[in-house]
């Protein structure tokens, strides 16, 4: 009777202790590639709203070189006005009530959460952070953050 109560008494202290540590080493092995993954999800949506906004830049300054949306400001040289206007739409060239939109809605930028697009204009610099108003010939995101692979997302 002795060696059946021994048999179903449960852990002892050391086997607990072991259990625990094995259980603490994978946790704290585990948590730095989640934060990598959360990370690489958001750099990711991040590429995929800039591809999103860039391609859509690209279709109006096409309709405008076309001639669909009528004769372009001087100072736009064909690209938008600004990012709602691909929202809101465009009249086009002939038509009376026909809009055009290029985009559904402005996207978020998944690392400061907000639709708030850094933007230059064909006229600025490449490398500037300031938008002269002209038009949007591109954007970037305004986080401050450096990518997993070293490079800062404002250059992406």
């Amino acid at each position: 009777m002795t060696s059946r109560r021994r048999a179903t008494r449960g852990l002892t202290l050391v086997e607990l202790i072991v259990a625990f540590t094995i259980m603490l080493i994978l946790t704290t092995m585990a948590l730095p590639l989640a934060r990598v993954k959360v990370r690489r999800e958001k750099e990711r949506e991040l590429r995929y709203a800039l591809r999103e906004i860039r391609a859509a830049i690209d279709k109006y300054k096409d309709a405008a070189d076309r001639g669909l949306l009528g004769p372009p400001k001087l100072e736009s040289e064909g690209y938008p006005p600004d990012l709602q206007t691909m929202v809101d739409g465009v009249k086009m060239t002939g038509t009376v009530d026909k809009k055009i939109r290029f985009l559904r809605r402005i996207p978020r930028d998944p690392l400061t959460d907000q639709s708030d697009w850094g933007q230059r204009a064909m006229q600025d610099d490449p490398k500037s952070q300031s938008w002269g108003g002209q038009n949007v010939f591109d954007v970037y995101s305004k986080s401050a953050g450096t990518a997993l692979d070293g490079t800062k997302y404002a250059d992406w």
